[in-house]
Order: structure tokens, then C-alpha cells, then sequence
């Protein structure tokens, strides 16, 4: 297995629709491995794979408190959304250390295929039923940010401009040590 390098917002292929998988084999597999060490060590809930630069329908996901349940969708498609609408805090790894609140379905429903390309149903809520949406609008060319007004995305953007700044800032004055 290896680390991947995340893109960062914003990186062209965050905002590219990732093309369907037709083809199940061993390298599909290796990235989806790939895919699943990067977030685990990150570390995140979910990755997909246009955040490795990889324009495919492949996201991983793990939201178990203790890391030991991974799930892989390849082509995921949302069926349906329901339930009420949940504001929550979310973040992602493109966009290392900004957090911001959005609303989005406490419940859906995805179809997808596994790595053996065999069809499966999810339906879920909660927390997963979040990263299952946010996962899958990557997979879109979405990033989380793109649900903001545009004044609240201007204002993450120039707040994930300051992150950036003073994340530079510690490496040069850790280098310097």
C-alpha cells in the first residue's frame, strides 16, 4: 500500500467529474487501498479518488470510531435523500483545517457496485449518510464549499488563504531550526 498525495483546493480534478468504472481488477483494488491508508492517515472519514488526482467513481469510507469499517462504493449514485434537512459542521481533506456549517438530507439511499463490480443498495443516516453525500458530490466536481452562499465562500476561501499562510509560515520556521 501507499500514501497518496490529497489535492488541494483548488486543484483542477476537485472540480472534474470523475468518469464511471467499467473495469474491476487488481489495479482498481490497489488504488482503492491506496485510497483507504491516505485517509486513514490524514486522517478522515472519507476520500475520493479525484482527491488523488484519479478522475474515477471510486470513494472510501470509514466512519467507525475505532477505524475498522471500511466501506468502498465504485459508481456510487444517490437513489434518494430524505429525512430532514441537518446542519452540521463539515470539513474535508482538500481543504485541510476549514470547517463550516451546511445542511444537507439526514438520510439516503446510494446504489453502487463493490471492487468485484456486484451491485449494492446503502441506506443510511447520520453521520454516514453525510459523508456519503459529500464523497459522491466530489465525485461530481463538487467540493463542500460550493453549497455556500457566495458570500460565506468568500469568506471560507480567504479564511483557507490564512490557514495556508500560517501552516507555510511553521514549516519555514521549523526548517529554520
Amino acid at each position: 500500500m501507499a500514501k497518496l498525495p490529497i489535492r488541494q483546493y483548488p486543484h483542477p480534478t476537485l472540480a472534474a467529474k470523475a468518469e464511471v468504472v467499467t473495469v474491476f481488477d487488481d489495479e482498481l483494488r490497489k488504488l482503492a487501498e491506496d485510497m483507504a491508508e491516505t485517509m486513514y492517515a490524514a486522517p478522515g472519514v472519507g476520500l475520493a479518488a479525484n482527491q488523488v488526482g484519479v478522475l474515477k467513481r471510486i470513494v472510501v469510507i470509514d466512519v467507525s470510531e475505532d477505524k475498522s469499517d471500511l466501506i468502498v462504493l465504485v459508481n456510487p449514485l444517490i437513489l434518494s435523500t430524505g429525512g430532514e434537512l441537518v446542519d452540521h459542521e463539515e470539513g474535508c481533506l482538500s481543504l485541510k483545517g476549514l470547517y463550516e456549517h451546511l445542511k444537507r438530507p439526514s438520510k439516503v439511499k446510494v446504489r453502487a457496485q463493490n471492487l468485484e463490480g456486484a451491485e449494492l443498495d446503502i441506506e443510511a443516516e447520520g453521520l454516514l449518510a453525510i459523508c456519503l453525500q459529500h464523497e459522491i458530490d466530489h465525485l461530481d466536481g463538487t467540493v463542500f464549499i460550493d453549497h455556500l452562499s457566495r458570500l460565506k465562500k468568500t469568506r471560507a476561501c480567504t479564511k483557507l488563504a490564512k490557514l495556508r499562510r500560517e501552516e507555510k509560515r511553521e514549516k519555514d520556521k521549523k526548517a529554520d531550526e
